[in-house]
């Protein structure tokens, strides 16, 4: 790449058991230097993002906020467009919009909304990104698609970032991803998941990653240098022999079907000193551009010492 993009961190999370605990955890991230605080968006989940996300933002100070990510299904996106600038004008400016196509397929079943096909589902969430940017941009929205249709909508309240708060789409296909090159301003560089929900053991690569990144590559065309990759660990495990707490760790997890060698080398997973880490993630930048990294709130005390070393260089 041209030019060195600085690293920066988020933290994700679900819920907390009261407001102040709540309050103190967003509190926390933005202590140890994280710069955004996230929420997933599911049925299944005990919090909501809308008015958590909202209370995250009044409880700190520069802390960004944003979900992680709306399913696009679970909302008509000219009312998510009033509900994301709502929040980014209440929160002072500090919201980042992540939104996907949907894939939780039991939560759809238990509320009753059907599950259709990835092809179905990605150009719908294509047609919702043309309305939101048209809602955040212009005064009115007018919009005729195959899936949505919208009138002379007028677009009030507009956001505080113009021309709109940042937008991440992600996934792990072809298909989202050459979607989230061409209109995002961030895309997260995910693991595809089978129909039924297991991950093939390719997609713990590196030799996968690189071929999403030439996706978005490719579909971002002139605009790429301008892309922020992303990239959400499931695992963080501090400490200095890493083949020996990867051995523990696959004895301690039935379902992890890899080897010691496949889960330190796995980029969605993080093992070894804060030194090694430091190393692997320099490593990622160097190799794939990667430098916004989310990592799960049950880490972030112990990731923050890579924080602390990495954060904005």
């Amino acid at each position: 790449m041209s030019t060195i993009r600085p690293f920066r961190f988020g933290v994700i999370t679900e819920s907390a058991p009261s407001r102040e605990q709540w309050s103190a955890l967003v509190r926390r991230a933005e202590e140890l230097g994280y710069a955004t605080f996230l929420l997933a968006d599911h049925y299944v989940n005990e919090f909501p993002p809308i008015a958590a996300l909202m209370a995250a933002a009044d409880a700190t100070k520069t802390l960004r906020v944003g979900s992680f990510v709306f399913d696009n299904d679970f909302r008509h996106p000219a009312m998510l467009a009033k509900e994301v600038a709502t929040l980014d004008l209440l929160s002072g400016g500090r919201f980042e919009l992540e939104i996907g196509a949907g894939w939780h397929q039991p939560e759809y079943a238990q509320i009753g909304l059907p599950f259709e096909s990835a092809g179905i589902r990605i150009q719908r969430l294509e047609e919702a990104v043309h309305i939101l940017k048209q809602f955040f941009t212009e005064d009115t929205v007018t919009f005729t698609g195959t899936h949505y249709t919208v009138n002379n909508l007028q677009a009030f309240p507009k956001p505080q970032q113009r021309p709109h708060p940042p937008i991440l789409m992600g996934g792990g296909g072809k298909k989202l991803l050459t979607l989230a090159g061409r209109e995002a301003d961030i895309v997260g560089l995910h693991r595809k998941a089978n129909d039924d929900g297991t991950i093939d053991a390719s997609e713990r690569t590196e030799t996968a990653l690189a071929r999403k990144v030439e996706w978005v590559r490719q579909a971002a065309g002139e605009r790429f240098s301008a892309v922020e990759l992303n990239l959400l660990v499931s695992t963080v495990i501090v400490a200095q022999d890493p083949m020996q707490a990867a051995e523990q760790y696959i004895r301690d997890n039935e379902r992890v079907k890899m080897t010691a060698e496949q889960l330190v080398a796995n980029p969605y997973a993080l093992i070894g000193s804060v030194e090694q880490l430091v190393e692997r993630l320099l490593h990622l930048r160097e190799q794939f551009g990667i430098t916004y990294i989310v990592v799960g709130s049950e880490c972030m005390e112990t990731f923050a010492p890579v924080v602390a070393h990495l954060a904005g260089t």
